[in-house]
């Protein structure tokens, strides 16, 4: 599946009926930047800074579509020809039990002009099951993962966590486990863990994270950068 930026606002324009002035939009926006784009664990910039964008629509009924893109280097790395990844998704999300909420869907990740093969482009569905601070969740690759050879069918499992700290401060533990199938499973399949804090002053969110690997070091490094390697990445979000 590939979907072209124009294809994609035409798709999400089509979705969005008309609402009246003095309702809340239904459709929001995001902008921001961050010192390293981690994905997953693993750095999607060479552990170099990406600015990044998106759009999210509210349908009736717990339905949502959006859109999100990041500038990235590691297509162009292993000599592929996109400097940008391009995200289309969609779902529905609600309560399905007191306290508990059931949040399933589709992702498609877009490297236009990747010339990769295989192909970086994968699409995923997932489901994910929240419960007071706790989040589980699952994503599995109906697709070639990734540019990964014989990847269909690679999962990706993950359990987050939100916790108020002190005014309006917030800590988010994370720990997940992307297994690759495939050939390359043995070195491609990894943990990552994440920490990050943050706090919402209006529309402008500001955070720092510590995030880590246990990935492959000779499978996951390029032009001599380890890309799961532990560090500090902080990071900067305006939503209107």
């Amino acid at each position: 599946m590939k979907l072209s930026p124009t294809l994609l606002v035409l798709a999400l324009s089509a979705a969005m009926p008309a609402f009246a002035a003095d309702e809340p939009s239904p459709l929001t926006f995001n902008v921001g930047a961050v010192s390293d784009y981690r994905y997953r664990g693993i750095s999607q910039t060479r552990l170099k800074p990406a600015v990044q964008g998106g759009l999210d629509y509210a349908a009736p009924g717990g339905f949502y579509i959006g859109a999100w893109a990041s500038t990235i280097k590691w297509i162009k790395d292993v000599n592929g020809d996109s400097d940008v990844e391009i995200d289309v998704y969609g779902g529905w999300k609600g309560e399905v039990a007191t306290g508990l909420t059931l949040d399933v869907g589709g992702l498609q990740y877009y490297y236009p002009s990747n010339k990769l093969n295989p192909s970086a482009n994968t699409f995923e569905i997932y489901g994910a099951l929240s419960y007071g601070p706790v989040t589980v969740k699952y994503s599995h690759a109906l697709t070639n993962t990734f540019a990964n050879p014989d990847s269909k069918g690679s999962g990706y499992l993950d359990v987050s966590a939100s916790f108020e700290i002190a005014d309006g401060w917030m800590l988010a533990p994370h720990i997940g486990h992307q297994k690759i199938d495939g050939p390359v499973e043995s070195v491609g399949s990894y943990t990552d863990y994440s920490l990050t804090l943050s706090k919402a002053f209006g529309p402008v969110t500001p955070s720092i994270a510590v995030v880590g690997t246990d990935a492959d070091k000779g499978f996951y490094t390029v032009k001599d950068k380890f890309l799961g390697k532990t560090s500090v990445v902080v990071g900067l979000k305006y939503a209107f």
